[in-house]
């Protein structure tokens, strides 16, 4: 999307209230956008992931002329920082970036990140992975993201990524399950993380803790499900909100619930450009 197009037209109702409301009170608006896929392309090694070479001016040009900007990750948030170069960015001074599903926040204007403490569950997971990997026949075929809070199994370099994501849901839920933890499924990835941590929990505290009077939530993949029900709970409660799709053929059900469906952190990078310049 050129920053000369006019915005997109949400396909529902719902939608173009929302919109139309993010326009209308910008400074009372929460724009929060994942970060993989949505910001940052997708790539075979994770820690390689780097936000779209346009989405760090696209946001600073947007963050002062609404109330907040969020980015909702399942990365640490430290990590979500650096691979996306946010720190020290002007324009940026309020940016928060909300971590591991909520449980980890960084905060532009202190460069601090707080959070509680690590479920054990996690690191006794770890620690039992990778005799649960040669059992299932995958082993080398499995990249084992260590997360902290949380561990990824991602199968995108296997032979066949797709069979090896499917050999290794069983087994994996069986190892979340005995240590307390459960299953979030992604594209071509597995994680392993403690209950009550996703997405929509984190977006609607930092909504809420706003006093926002809409929202606008783009993202990619299975694990941002629980932010479009968040905004659809919002919308349900009167806060308007626009649900975008970062577009991928990997991921229906996201295109499917969205208002607006543009072409990946190119087109995301896109609609947040013309936001700003709509507001001017």
């Amino acid at each position: 999307m050129d920053v000369t197009d006019p915005l997109p037209t949400p396909a529902t109702p719902a939608g173009r209230d929302g919109l139309d409301t993010l326009l209308a009170q910008p400074g009372r608006a929460v724009v929060a956008v994942d970060f993989d896929g949505t910001l940052a392309p997708i790539v075979a090694d994770p820690d390689q992931a780097r936000a779209h070479p346009d989405a760090v001016p696209a946001l600073a040009a947007l963050a002062p002329k609404v109330a907040a900007v969020a980015v909702v990750t399942g990365r640490p948030a430290a990590v979500a920082v650096r691979n996306g170069g946010f720190a020290g960015v002007p324009g940026l001074e309020h940016l928060v970036v909300l971590g591991h599903y909520g449980a980890e926040r960084w905060d532009a204007r202190t460069g601090t990140v707080s959070a509680p403490a690590p479920h054990p569950g996690v690191a006794a997971a770890l620690a039992e992975l990778p005799g649960v990997l040669d059992g299932a026949g995958v082993g080398q075929g499995a990249w084992v993201e260590e997360k902290g809070r949380a561990v990824a199994v991602h199968t995108r370099r296997a032979a066949d990524p797709q069979a090896a994501f499917e050999v290794l849901r069983d087994p994996l839920t069986e190892l979340a399950t005995r240590h307390g933890l459960i299953v979030e499924p992604g594209r071509l990835v597995l994680e392993l993380r403690p209950p009550g941590m996703d997405k929509g929990v984190a977006l609607l505290e930092y909504v809420r803790e706003i006093d926002a009077t809409s929202v606008l939530y783009a993202g990619d993949d299975l694990g941002d499900l629980p932010a479009f029900a968040a905004v659809e709970k919002l919308r349900t409660e009167g806060t308007p909100g626009l649900l975008v799709c970062s577009g991928s053929d990997e991921v229906t059900e996201l295109r499917e619930r969205a208002d607006v469906v543009v072409d990946g952190p190119e087109g995301v990078v896109g609609l947040l450009r013309a936001l700003a310049t709509r507001l001017g």
